[in-house]
């Protein structure tokens, strides 16, 4: 049995096999595996609990420790919210980036004339300014996926990455 304190602000609804957890910055859903766990809300406190079934004791017990992890992230990141940066590096041709709804438009990369797409995630915020690139929101698993996307759609396609270095990567953490 594991149990996760709420902070002030914070409310935690467990309806069936889904946790929502809503702060200050926003709300996060998180997904119950029943096999495993149980999750009761009882006061300011997240109780999760470990299954009875021997066969799956140890996975359940992984799994306990792996969820209690991520709801007490999860209620610090929505009260606190998470911020990333993003650093735009071009060599040959000037990037732009647009941000349109809940695509990122990547344009003139590599000298290409159409952009390049990206999908925000969930209630995630983008943030373009000149050559810096903000990515926020309430769920840190959004924010890590929409930096992936980022990224990822900057793939220099069947070239030598060594030599086509152009694209949108995470900055470094100081």
């Amino acid at each position: 049995m594991r149990e996760i304190e709420i902070q002030n602000g914070v409310s935690v609804t467990a309806e069936g096999p889904r946790l929502t957890i809503k702060g200050k910055k926003g709300s996060t859903t998180k997904a119950v595996n029943e096999r495993l766990l149980s999750v009761k809300v009882e006061g300011n406190k997240v109780v999760v609990n470990t299954t009875k079934n021997k066969k799956l004791a140890a996975k359940a017990e992984l799994a306990s420790h792996a969820f209690a992890t991520e709801i007490s992230d999860a209620v610090r990141t929505v009260n606190d919210g998470i911020e990333r940066k993003m650093t735009v590096i071009f060599a040959h041709f000037p990037m732009s980036i647009d941000i349109k709804g809940k695509d990122i438009h990547i344009k003139n990369i590599f000298g290409e004339k159409v952009s390049r797409l990206a999908k925000i995630v969930g209630d995630t915020k983008v943030e373009v300014k000149g050559q810096d690139v903000k990515v926020s929101g309430a769920d840190k698993y959004d924010v890590g996926q929409t930096m992936a996307n980022i990224k990822n759609a900057c793939h220099a396609r069947g070239q030598d990455t060594r030599v086509f270095q152009d694209g949108i990567y995470p900055a470094r953490e100081e």
